[in-house]
């Protein structure tokens, strides 16, 4: 080998070395903000609240974005995944999403549902046995029958009267855990009496859980691989699963909560961390994402449907996925300025009611662990925020970064 030669090899392969093993591709089109009636020096603003909340020490970090008219017109990162090992946050960063999982769950029942695989009247009994015989608590401490089973519509509109995983009662019964598979999940929820009858009362709950093992059943596919062939691949959402494979885990984003001197300490949410493969694939809490895969998730939703000329639902499935379909007693005890659609999502109804500036017909939803997202479809706007905190919302952080966005609409 000459010297020239070697020379030249040394250069390539340090080129080879230089490049990342895949490149942050922009999920949306680019476009400048004004091009799309967005104002600069306000996301600029936006920009600089989060630097502040990580120079506080409120937050290590976070990544947000803003799409508006189908562009990208907004995505930043500021602070670090990791506070020790100092890995910045980056465009490709995951989160543990928690909640807004299970919009991705709602997408794929809905899929089915146009397929003829079930109604929405149908009693979830008729596909999982195990909910025939449950029961509804009563204030003396027993139990009695519920007034009419649990419907699949119940289970999307969280009118089941089943609990929330983190309720005393399914801790004590330890109903679920990520170490437990989704049939073992189904046969816990159901020893644990219902806390109202159904259709009566909206408690957020653990029905998404359940609407995933009834995807699989319908499907006739584990509920991973559905979501991989039927929403993430045709959505291209290449980065959003159950947990981080060994090649992903140094994008993952830990967690924080804060300490009483002041500064923030690590902690872990889970048994079974989100390095680990999980045997609970959870469409309540499981996945992790990152904020471009879910802004390509939540502009099919904006599109009614569609992203990059791939349909994923029709348009009329989608607008009775976004719209209010508690019924008026439901809704009025829930406080009437947020009501609930199929896509579990807040549909924003009365925006005087709502603490941070919003519109009628606009939705999204959070996550427990710091992330968010809402939907403008009159504005044709998307905003995104993800950070990984417990709390989930440190001083008002999601509400003063939406206020500088929604101030960021010029037109």
């Amino acid at each position: 080998m000459t010297g020239r030669f070697r020379v030249l090899a040394s250069a390539f392969l340090m080129a080879l070395l230089l490049v990342p093993a895949r490149a942050a591709v922009d999920p949306l089109p680019r476009s400048t903000p004004e091009s799309v009636g967005l104002n600069s020096a306000k996301l600029a603003e936006a920009t600089a609240l989060l630097k502040q909340y990580v120079a506080d020490k409120k937050i290590a970090g976070a990544v947000a974005a803003v799409a508006r008219k189908g562009k990208l017109a907004y995505l930043e990162a500021v602070g670090v995944q990791d506070l020790e090992s100092r890995a910045p946050m980056t465009d490709r960063s995951l989160f543990r999403i928690y909640s807004m999982t299970k919009s991705v769950t709602a997408v794929a029942v809905m899929m089915l549902f146009e397929e003829g695989k079930s109604g929405l009247s149908e009693p979830v009994s008729k596909y999982l046995p195990e909910f025939k015989n449950v029961s509804v608590a009563t204030s003396d401490g027993g139990v009695r029958p519920p007034s009419r089973e649990i419907t699949i519509e119940d289970l999307l509109l969280h009118t089941s009267g089943l609990n929330h995983r983190t309720s005393e009662e399914y801790r004590r019964a330890k109903v679920r855990s990520r170490a437990m598979t989704l049939p073992q999940f189904v046969g816990s929820v159901v020893r644990v009496p219902l806390m109202e009858d159904p259709g009566t009362r909206y408690r957020y709950s653990e029905s998404p859980t359940v609407l995933g093992r009834l995807v699989e059943i319908w499907s006739g596919k584990p509920f991973d691989v559905f979501l991989n062939e039927r929403v993430f691949g045709p959505l291209r959402m290449s980065d959003t699963s159950f947990w981080a494979a060994a090649e992903a885990r140094d994008r993952l984003a830990t967690v924080y909560a804060p300490v009483q001197d002041g500064g923030l300490r690590p902690v872990e949410l889970e048994d079974v961390p989100f390095t680990d493969r999980p045997a609970l694939l959870e469409g309540a809490v499981g996945l992790l994402s990152t904020v471009p895969d879910y802004l390509r998730f939540s502009q099919m939703l904006l599109n009614r449907g569609v992203l990059d000329d791939t349909r994923i639902l029709k348009a009329i499935t989608v607008d009775a996925m976004t719209s209010n379909h508690l019924s008026p007693p439901v809704l009025a005890a829930r406080g009437g300025g947020f009501g609930w659609g199929f896509a579990n999502v807040n549909v924003v109804l009365n925006p005087a009611a709502v603490n941070y500036p919003a519109r009628r017909g606009e939705y999204g939803w959070d996550g427990s662990a710091g992330t968010i997202f809402w939907v403008d479809p009159g504005l044709q706007t998307i905003t995104i925020l993800m950070t990984q905190s417990a709390p989930a919302n440190p001083d008002s952080l999601r509400q003063r970064f939406k206020t500088l966005i929604q101030q960021s609409i010029i037109e």
